[in-house]
């Protein structure tokens, strides 16, 4: 975004205002940055910050929408990575009113437009909501997890090598908070099981827990 641009500038003092828990300043910040928008694009910025401060889901939906419309008009670089975050909100809008299907829907072409997200925190932000909002709408009963139960033991024991090496590639990228069921995310939580398990040293019962984890991860 250009630093130098009246809108983008509107938003930014609304978002420090949100972050000092000026909640009425931002939303007037905001409402001041749609009514000076001159094209699509400040409408699409606007419009995005403006939906955190309805009072309603039906009103939060409404702004979303409005923001995922004037996105789609721009239809240039400049929005290309705001896809995931805007079809992320949408989802959540979605979900707020019930509707689990349309919600999914929206979580699904978020998920698909992450790569467009710069890689760092931010993106690793999006991500995670994505995530938590395709567990949120999922229909099929939660699998047994013997990682997770793997990991319980580790903390009860204050392990921390162990688990610095797997909570990274669970927490990050699967099952329980990262999952966007790509291939990369599964290989990535089985190399790090399969690195432990060389290791050779943790309680036989633990060791044995990774052997189940890996076999299943492989069947």
């Amino acid at each position: 975004m250009d630093p130098e641009n009246p809108v983008v500038q509107l938003c930014a003092q609304g978002m420090k205002a949100e972050t000092e828990g000026r909640e009425a300043d931002a939303r007037e910040l905001f409402l001041r940055a749609w009514e000076a928008a001159g094209d699509d694009y400040e409408a699409c910025v606007a419009a995005h910050c403006l939906a955190r401060h309805q009072p309603t889901p039906e009103e939060t939906l409404r702004w979303n929408q409005e923001c995922l419309t004037r996105a789609d008009r721009v239809g240039d670089d400049r929005v290309r990575g705001f896809y995931a975050s805007l079809h992320g909100t949408m989802g959540r809008a979605q979900l707020a009113l019930g509707r689990p299907g349309p919600a999914r829907a929206h979580f699904r072409s978020a998920a698909g437009h992450l790569d467009a997200v710069p890689p760092g925190p931010y993106r690793e932000w999006v991500r995670l909501c994505v995530a938590r909002g395709l567990r949120a709408t999922d229909d099929a009963p939660a699998p047994d997890d013997p990682v997770r139960v793997l990991l319980t033991r580790l903390c009860a024991r204050a392990d921390l090598e162990a688990l610095s090496l797997l909570l990274p590639a669970y927490m990050g990228s699967l099952a329980y908070m990262g999952s966007l069921g790509a291939p990369e995310d599964e290989e990535r939580l089985t190399t790090a099981l399969r690195m432990l398990h060389a290791e050779k040293r943790l309680p036989a019962p633990e060791q044995s827990a990774l052997s189940e984890a890996i076999a299943l991860r492989a069947a």
